[in-house]
């Protein structure tokens, strides 16, 4: 039966996923698995979608790196397969009742990696949100046979709730249906359960991103066509919640409409008046006219209800109503964090 000590910390965990400080939530959630349930050290760990490597978030008795090496050894035993595949978490203590396969205390890992640290009994559970394993969680105690299945089953109920918190923040706050995928030197890695953001496929647009990546920007926000179809295509640099290990920039995708009715000329115009080109400038890169370019201004003028053209291209940058190339981005790149 549990207490109200338990009941109490459970609740303000699950109240944690509301913080939009991910890394104090997690700390804060550490504290409130030690009012919860009987430990002397504990790692909360997130699974880097690029590296599949583990990543500690926060810890107590753990450095992060003394967490993520044993994490990096223990998903190569066949004790991690038994920790992935079952609801209720696996304990040092009970595993032999219910385990038909390998027994964790007597296996090479207990002996070599966690009886000579003093610990006597474990706890480890995995973390899934949205349908995704995105990390571990374990305690370790220096008592013998603390985790009984009570206490199993309690850590099995806060498991959503630290899924949610060990998820990063730029993966889990993806609405539906959006498009999405990461951008690293080394390619494009694809989300789990999530659909490929098409522009990744678009050489032009992969030297966007390139280049974003290059600059040391936060965010940049562009219109892009896919096929027929324009989208809104947003390209964040990952630094909030767990640290990478490698350097990604989540790219998302969401089909619209050109704002204001711009067509997809006058969009080009914009984007370059908003970098300080003059019309003339302007005219001898698209090959136009400069009458044709002025009749671009006057329409987007018209169309978005600007009264010059510095009102036009400050609302292009601050609304991201923009058609950029490579080089143009040091115009566009955001450093400062978005709200």
């Amino acid at each position: 039966m549990f207490g109200h000590r338990q009941i109490a910390a459970a609740a303000r965990i699950g109240m944690l996923t509301r913080e939009r400080d991910t890394a104090g939530a997690c700390a804060e959630a550490v504290e409130e698995l030690g009012r919860a349930l009987p430990l002397d050290a504990v790692t909360l760990l997130s699974r880097d979608p690029v590296s599949r490597t583990h990543v500690q978030i926060a810890g107590v008795g753990y450095t992060a790196e003394t967490s993520q090496a044993l994490a990096a050894e223990f998903v190569a035993t066949p004790w991690y397969g038994n920790v992935v595949g079952r609801d209720l978490p696996m304990s040092i203590s009970e595993d032999a009742d219910d385990d038909p396969g390998p027994r964790f205390r007597h296996g090479w890992f207990y002996a070599e990696r966690v009886r000579p640290t003093g610990f006597r009994d474990g706890l480890t559970g995995a973390l899934r949100h949205d349908g995704r394993l995105v990390g571990l969680v374990h305690l370790s105690t220096e008592g013998r046979d603390v985790y009984d299945t009570e206490a199993r089953r309690l850590l099995a109920s806060l498991l959503p709730a630290l899924g949610a918190l060990a998820d990063p923040a730029d993966l889990r706050d993806l609405a539906a249906g959006v498009r999405a995928g990461l951008f690293t030197a080394d390619g494009v890695v694809d989300l789990p359960g999530r659909e490929r953001a098409e522009v990744l496929h678009d050489p032009d647009f992969r030297r966007l991103a390139e280049a974003f990546q290059a600059s040391g920007g936060l965010r940049l926000r562009v219109l892009w066509p896919v096929g027929a179809t324009w989208c809104r295509v947003v390209l964040r640099r990952r630094t909030g919640g767990p640290a990478p290990v490698r350097e990604a920039a989540l790219v998302t995708e969401v089909p619209v409409d050109l704002p204001y009715g711009v067509s997809p000329r006058e969009l080009e115009v914009l984007t370059r008046a908003a970098t300080g080109q003059t019309n003339q400038a302007i005219a001898q890169a698209l090959y136009l006219s400069p009458r044709t370019v002025h009749s671009h201004i006057e329409h987007l003028l018209r169309k978005t209800g600007c009264a010059s053209r510095a009102e036009a291209t400050a609302l292009a940058v601050r609304d991201g109503v923009l058609r950029p190339a490579p080089e143009h981005l040091a115009h566009f790149v955001e450093h400062v964090p978005a709200d």
